[in-house]
């Protein structure tokens, strides 16, 4: 079925068909054989890459270098807990960098807001930080437990084949995104999402 290397709405990282329409990494996760090991992060600066930019070409496991993931949208790479790159996608970094500035939280830089990303998105036993909310105060990008977007004052289920629409949740629901994250959509930061594309690709 191929690598190791799509990421789920819940952070891991498992091997699937579609490709998606972000990549991104974590630092290097793979050995010689190109399997991932224990380790699902090297570094706090999680990020979400462009799948082109300059024409550039690599493998998505060489040797020693760090792994290529993939994301079925922007807003699944936030819920997974990383942000945008700030060489291949900096218009949309400086974006993400003003409404965190906006919405109040700590640090100004990548490297602070990666660590203060780091203590909202996973635990040192490598588990998946959720937390709990009120649905009628979420913005759009923000994605819940069983991979359920809201957008456009709906929600859309995620699978592998894409989004299906689904009745929007009220009341107290389990968060996906991390709350520094929500925080920045709530202050006007607007993620990509593939609303009307198919899994397959």
């Amino acid at each position: 079925m191929g690598l190791q290397n799509r990421v789920t709405p819940e952070g891991e990282i498992v091997r699937a068909a579609w490709r998606g329409a972000f990549t991104g990494n974590r630092g290097c996760l793979h050995g010689p054989d190109r399997e991932l090991g224990a380790a699902r992060w090297r570094t706090k600066a999680w990020i979400c890459c462009l799948l082109e930019f300059r024409g550039r070409r690599r493998e998505p496991m060489p040797p020693g270098k760090w792994t290529a993931l993939f994301f079925w949208d922007e807003a699944m790479a936030l819920a997974a807990g990383h942000r945008p790159c700030g060489e291949c996608r900096h218009a949309d970094h400086v974006r993400f960098r003003e409404a965190w500035a906006a919405a109040g939280l700590p640090g100004r830089y990548a490297r602070e807001i990666d660590a203060e990303l780091h203590e909202a998105r996973v635990t040192r036993r490598r588990e998946k930080v959720v937390h709990v909310a009120d649905a009628a105060g979420l913005p759009d990008g923000t994605v819940l437990s069983g991979g359920i977007l809201l957008a456009g004052g709906g929600a859309f289920r995620w699978s592998p084949e894409g989004y299906a629409p689904v009745p929007r949740p009220g009341g107290a629901v389990t968060v996906l995104t991390p709350a520094p994250v929500v925080t920045v959509l709530r202050a006007g930061y607007r993620p990509a999402m593939r609303l009307d594309q198919s899994g397959s690709r």
